[in-house]
């Protein structure tokens, strides 16, 4: 049984709000009583402002302080996990790293070498029902675009939305992508973790192989999936809607770098797999990866909880009603 808890914690922080208020209103209050002092008779002064009570002005601010405290806890969204919904599963950890480089826009795979690997890892995801999945895309730089989960539904649309414009700066830094998949795998957990990397490693990355090396002492499988042609393909620029080009006016042609991808699997005993069809480049690393040993976890993603913020926000309401009157 999971304790009680909160979905959103981390808008704990608003809270801060309160003292911060608290204080602005202390410092009023301490200009007021001087500016009155300023002002010169004290009783004209008080039969001036005799409708203003400063009890009744901080009761106020204390009935609002905890109105407000009421509507951050109901954003936080206080539940309980039903006694009998908690689900365990049996699977291992799977960090996806997607090259979301313009050189994945070539079409020497059709439609392109970018559709592809979205397809790929729909199909892979359809093979693993039971592991959670984590999604890096990468091109000159690495993201993270969503942490392991069991939910492959929301992963598909991280998959769907996966282009060129979610990564800036352009290149292929396989190192970078690799070292963001390793971190989002939890430290504290002991299970097995793979990295699963589909690129077309179109740029040398001198730290790719050492950074696998790196992560193969630290437990970790690559497998890469090569995409495209190793023959080369021109592809075009969303910029543009031509060909791209390089700075000297030159057609680029981009080549899928085989060798790379396949130090980096062989640095940490896994495989490559040129992306041909789906089904097969699928079959093969599900094969690689049942040799390993799946270990059971729970599952809280399908918990149906029950939550009480409608408590808190029904009682920052009435206190707003309170304040009125």
């Amino acid at each position: 049984m999971l304790p009680f808890g909160f979905q959103y914690p981390f808008l704990v922080w608003l809270l801060a709000a309160i003292p911060l208020v608290g204080a602005l209103l202390f410092a009023l209050l301490r200009w007021k009583k001087a500016t009155r002092q300023k002002m010169g008779d004290p009783h004209l002064v008080n039969w001036l402002t005799r409708s203003f009570s400063p009890q009744r002005f901080l009761s106020r601010f204390i009935i609002l302080s905890v109105g407000f405290a009421m509507g951050v806890i109901a954003l936080m969204n206080p539940r309980k996990p039903g006694a009998t919904d908690k689900i365990n599963r049996k699977g291992i950890d799977v960090v996806v790293a997607l090259d979301v480089s313009k050189s994945m826009l070539a079409a020497d795979l059709a439609p392109s070498r970018l559709e592809r690997a979205r397809q790929f890892v729909n199909k892979l995801m359809d093979a693993m029902p039971d592991d959670r999945i984590g999604l890096v895309l990468f091109a000159g730089r690495a993201y993270l675009q969503m942490p392991l989960t069991t939910d492959h539904g929301a992963a598909r649309l991280f998959v769907a939305s996966a282009s060129p414009d979610a990564v800036p700066q352009q290149g292929t830094v396989i190192s970078d992508a690799l070292t963001m998949s390793m971190n989002a795998f939890p430290e504290k957990e002991k299970r097995f973790k793979t990295i699963v990397l589909i690129s077309d490693g179109e740029e040398h990355d001198p730290e790719a192989v050492s950074t696998a090396r790196q992560l193969q002492d630290r437990g970790v499988m690559i497998n890469t999936v090569g995409v495209g042609s190793p023959m080369g393909a021109t592809f075009t620029d969303p910029a543009t809607g031509q060909d791209k080009l390089d700075e000297n006016g030159n057609v680029v042609v981009t080549k899928l770098n085989e060798e790379l991808l396949k130090e980096v699997a062989g640095a940490t005993n896994g495989i490559y797999v040129h992306l041909e069809s789906s089904d097969d480049a699928v079959t093969r690393i599900q094969q690689q990866l049942s040799k390993i040993d799946s270990e059971t976890f729970s599952d809280v993603s399908m918990i149906n909880y029950k939550t009480y913020f409608m408590w808190f926000a029904g009682a920052m309401l009435l206190l707003l009603v309170a304040e009125i009157f």
